[in-house]
């Protein structure tokens, strides 16, 4: 008789322990639903030159090794480039270390001057698409750049971003970006007005 209790005791206990887990589990899938579908990441920087400066080194793929903050994270960086030279239907590919992964671009939008807007498509080490758009401003010789992006999580992407949002984990590449970008606009010679 006491082994019969003792065995519907431990059944309880294990069905208990099991419901308290199905619980929690079904609490945490609510939330991670829940969580914001859509992220953005801004950032700016100003710089001394003109727009153009700026422009020309993200209009054209083959440039970004000079300021891109991916290229200093994985020097061994796989790189393909397609389509136009520069502007819009240029295109460029990587393959890269787990920090970089693989994926590719394409621009689908060049104003001169004022806006360049990228289709991303990452397909290594997180499945997604996104958009980055760059916007230039020039006064007085003083440039601001804004480098954006914008994307949407999925349920994988809402769940890490329990842990750490897109913000944190991107947001300080930008700023690297855009600080190279800027040592490399403020250090070429002044261009000459004609």
């Amino acid at each position: 008789m006491n082994a019969t209790k003792n065995n519907r005791r431990a059944l309880n206990m294990l069905l208990y322990v099991l419901g308290a887990f199905v619980a929690i589990v079904l609490i945490l899938a609510i939330v991670i639903a829940t969580r914001p579908t859509e992220f953005r990441v801004v950032r700016s920087i100003t710089m001394k030159g003109p727009a153009s400066a700026a422009f020309a080194l993200v209009n054209d793929f083959h440039e970004w090794t000079k300021w891109s903050p991916w290229e200093k994270i994985d020097p061994a960086l796989q790189r393909s480039y397609d389509g136009a030279a520069s502007g819009v239907g240029a295109k460029y590919a990587w393959v890269g270390n787990s920090s970089v992964g693989q994926g590719n671009m394409t621009i689908l939008e060049s104003a001169p001057n004022s806006t360049i807007r990228i289709a991303l498509v990452f397909l290594k080490p997180m499945a997604g698409t996104s958009t980055a758009e760059f916007s230039f401003k020039e006064d007085a010789g003083i440039t601001t750049v804004t480098w954006t992006m914008d994307g949407t999580n999925n349920f994988f992407a809402k769940a890490f971003g329990l842990f750490m949002s897109m913000d944190t984990m991107i947001g300080g590449q930008f700023e690297q970006g855009l600080a190279d970008m800027k040592a490399i606009v403020e250090a070429a010679p002044p261009q000459k007005a004609g």
